[in-house]
């Protein structure tokens, strides 16, 4: 194979993994934002369970 062959394949599979990687990121920060709500959510429901409520006056 000729250098200028090998070397055109190196960068366009180079690009190609650029753009995956730049993908796989923007989808573990969209997880994370989700996490992290659902967590936050999560707390405050356990800690209204956890809470008593007050006693009605008679």
């Amino acid at each position: 194979m000729h250098p200028e062959i090998h070397l055109a394949l190196h960068h366009a599979r180079a690009a190609e993994l650029r753009d995956q990687a730049e993908a796989h990121r923007l989808a573990a920060k969209h997880q994370r934002d989700l996490r992290t709500r659902l967590g936050w959510t999560l707390v405050e429901v356990g800690l209204r369970l956890a809470t008593p409520r007050p006693a009605l006056a008679p």
